[in-house]
């Protein structure tokens, strides 16, 4: 039984590919009940995001369960395995605990040491949970993962600055337009992303934020929260007549600004520019719109770009950051070794109890005569026999516990004292 991760992400293949295999969260339930039924798959965590779509999994033998996943990828797709197996990625054991340590510690993002990966990976984690798809394994793994990712932050440099997606986004426009002050910005979407650049641009010197989402709660609750306005989704097209930025970020698996209903809007904007920021994975923003006159259009390949620059202080920190992931998987394998021996060790110490106890009822008759003081020395005389005895093979048992001659030694106890159910 091994510990897989296989995946692709945004460096793995193009993003016209890669979009389309991306789960949103309201197909989430389903394919992680399709996947947790898989004959050689017992456990499973979907990880997508607009970075990556990853699935973890604990593996009854690892190539039935590579070819379990791999199906699965291409069912949910609705595409053939050939199309896209060769931008997988495949991790198992101590190199996927080491991958997803590097995701937690934010080195494997966009935007390097990122701080909404941790809130996405523990959003993966929970919906698992909570249809069942996890166990012992992975709801150890994540829990230990989420830790190294907050350490990596805590004693490290690598969130300093700009350290998140969103919030790069909003600084890309900037960039692009030379300042966003006296701006009118729609933000299209109002989920964490969607938070994320709204509350980016409450401090950038906007003079106006709408909001819109496909919930209208949610998306009053953050224009609420950055002195801003909601906007329902049936009044895009006039909002888009009259702002100076668009971004966008919804869990949308279809195309939300069309270029065909883009086009003839721009005659009311009296020859004014509309920058489109698009992080959305898949896409919002229908590609074409680029070519339309005074519509400059960005997305995940232009922001990643952006990204590299001004991360001088960050990248000092990779190595440090490095270290921890390395001290972290060493100290998640002493646990999780651990956790593997206690069982066996005591069901160990049961057997020997077992057996301690048998032989004083033997001998119950021969110790009638002895006071109470006497009768509690001989309790704790072979208690401590059994102890001393059984000292020495517990620590072996636990510190050998995840390697080839660890399970030999467990294998022979378990033959010895008649412990085969474990």
């Amino acid at each position: 039984m091994s510990v897989v991760v296989i995946g692709l992400n945004h460096r793995t293949m193009p993003l016209e590919l890669f979009e389309r295999l991306t789960i949103d969260d309201a197909h989430l339930p389903k394919a992680l009940g399709e996947l947790s039924s898989r004959h050689d798959v017992s456990e499973a965590v979907i990880l997508s995001t607009c970075n990556r779509t990853e699935v973890y999994a604990v593996a009854e033998r690892f190539h039935g369960a590579y070819q379990d996943i791999r199906t699965f990828l291409a069912e949910t797709a609705y595409l053939a395995p050939d199309e896209f197996a060769d931008h997988l990625y495949v991790h198992y054991d101590r190199e996927a605990i080491r991958h997803l340590f590097t995701v937690t510690a934010g080195l494997d993002s966009n935007v390097l040491g990122e701080t909404e990966i941790l809130g996405q990976v523990r959003s993966a984690w929970e919906q698992a949970k909570a249809e069942g798809a996890t166990g012992p394994v992975l709801n150890l793994l994540f829990r230990h993962g989420l830790e190294a990712g907050k350490r990596a932050r805590t004693d490290t440099g690598i969130a300093r600055g700009t350290a998140s997606v969103s919030y790069a986004a909003v600084e890309m426009a900037a960039e692009r337009l030379g300042t966003l002050d006296g701006r009118r910005v729609l933000v299209l979407g109002a989920g964490d992303m969607g938070e994320g650049m709204a509350v980016a641009l409450a401090s950038a010197g906007v003079d106006e934020v709408r909001v819109a989402n496909r919930t209208w709660d949610r998306a009053v609750a953050l224009a609420d929260r950055v002195d801003g306005t909601a906007v329902r989704l049936g009044d895009l097209a006039a909002s888009l007549t009259e702002i100076d930025v668009l971004l966008t970020s919804t869990g949308a698996s279809s195309i939300i600004v069309d270029s065909g209903d883009l086009e003839p809007l721009l005659a009311a904007r009296d020859g004014r520019p509309l920058l489109i920021v698009d992080i959305a994975v898949p896409r919002d923003v229908d590609p074409a719109v680029a070519e339309l006159p005074g519509v400059t259009l960005l997305d995940m390949h232009d922001l990643r770009r952006f990204a590299q620059a001004g991360l001088a202080d960050r990248r000092r920190e990779v190595h440090a950051v490095e270290r921890i992931v390395v001290d972290e998987v060493d100290r998640f394998v002493d646990a999780s070794s651990g956790r593997a021996a206690a069982p066996l060790v005591a069901a160990l110490h049961a057997r020997a109890e077992e057996l301690r106890r048998r032989e004083l009822d033997r001998f119950r008759s021969r110790l009638e005569g002895l006071d109470p003081r006497q009768q509690a020395a001989v309790e704790a005389l072979t208690r401590g026999i059994m102890a001393k005895v059984l000292h020495e093979p517990s620590v072996k048992l636990k510190d050998m516990a995840g390697t080839p001659k660890g399970e030999r030694l467990a294998e022979a106890l378990r033959h010895l004292y008649d412990l085969d159910d474990l």
